[in-house]
């Protein structure tokens, strides 16, 4: 199938530069089997019902983008892409010129870090002048602001772009679809009777990379670490024998989901994944899914095509560019049912 078919007309001025007022102030478009309706965020109450299972991603963003130079003084940007251990990290570098291993890298407060090698398109660094990387991130790093957000990032970033319920510290993008639940919309949802899980999938800026192929199936996905736990599993289990749906809030916890269940069943552990989820994927565990809008030609795009067919997903997409629904991570949301569609249909 031709990435093509995935590709839509934008308008910049719908593009969420800034987040809203409020976590729950987005819009709800609501993608079920036999309807599209035009909502607000709070209306996901609606859609959901006592006896489901809502599954998010409790990954925390790190502030992974630094400004530096090397020793010649060039100017550096990194944004790291996996922190390896207390000073070790795998990081895309931008210069100039590309540094060469034994290069050193100057930021604030002491903090450098010599460039070691080389792992594909990342570049190895091994950081001094800090107790621990983590440490000098929340000190001296960035928000890791996504490429179409054109602006540097403020103050107010290191809490919007970042969910009420982070707690793994790991990821360099936000599971942007958990950015529209606060403390109050959570403690709703439970006393709707819908139970709540997580899993943990560091996202990677990998996420943002555009497909570079024509063909769909050519296209290779980045690495990205998970965690399913054990009383997830259980809470799957209980779900399923109560006869409720599992929920995934976010793309990321959707493929945490389904790849620890390629065998059969959820099986809690930890990996790396690089599962690609497009049209023709036969899903093993989720039935809903709340997401934002996503990228033209995207892979996340595919992914919700698959769920819900792509003729339906393009035609919801077209309506909401229609509504001025704003797109992207500080955008609006979608809720999905997922449906029975054709291997290929549409294409």
């Amino acid at each position: 199938m031709n990435v093509d078919d995935f590709d839509f007309d934008l308008p910049d001025g719908l593009i969420a530069r800034h987040p809203p007022a409020e976590r729950r102030d987005a819009r709800l478009l609501a993608l079920t089997c036999d309807a599209l309706q035009h909502q607000q965020f709070p209306d996901l109450l609606s859609h959901v019902h006592p006896g489901d299972l809502l599954i998010f991603n409790d990954t925390r963003v790190i502030p992974a983008r630094l400004f530096g130079q090397k020793e010649s003084g060039g100017k550096v940007e990194v944004l790291i892409e996996r922190v390896v251990d207390e000073r070790e990290a795998l990081a895309h570098v931008r210069a100039s010129k590309s540094p060469k291993p034994g290069t050193w890298l100057q930021f604030d407060e002491g903090v450098r870090a010599q460039v070691t090698g080389r792992r594909d398109a990342l570049f190895i660094l091994l950081f001094q002048g800090c107790d621990t990387l983590l440490g000098a991130l929340e000190r001296i790093g960035h928000v890791p602001l996504p490429p179409y957000i054109d602006r540097p990032d403020e103050a107010g970033d290191m809490e919007r772009y970042q969910t009420v319920y982070a707690r793994e510290p790991g990821a360099v993008a936000a599971p942007t679809a958990g950015l529209h639940f606060d403390d109050e919309m959570l403690a709703a949802l439970e006393q709707h009777g819908v139970d709540i899980g997580f899993v943990t999938l560091h996202v990677g800026a990998g996420t943002f990379q555009p497909v570079r192929v024509d063909k769909v199936e050519d296209h290779h996905m980045h690495s990205e670490r998970y965690q399913i736990p054990d009383s997830l599993v259980e809470q799957v289990a209980q779900a399923h024998a109560r006869g409720g749906r599992v929920v995934a809030v976010g793309t990321t916890a959707l493929r945490a989901l389904e790849a620890a269940s390629q065998t059969g069943g959820l099986v809690a552990g930890q990996g790396e994944t690089e599962i690609f989820i497009y049209p023709g994927y036969r899903f093993r565990l989720v039935d809903c899914l709340v997401t934002n809008f996503h990228l033209p030609k995207s892979t996340l795009l595919m992914l919700i095509s698959a769920f819900a067919g792509r003729e339906r997903v393009m035609a919801a997409y077209q309506a909401a560019i229609d509504a001025q629904y704003r797109f992207f991570s500080y955008g609006d949301a979608m809720f999905i049912e997922r449906v029975a569609v054709p291997p290929a249909e549409g294409l």
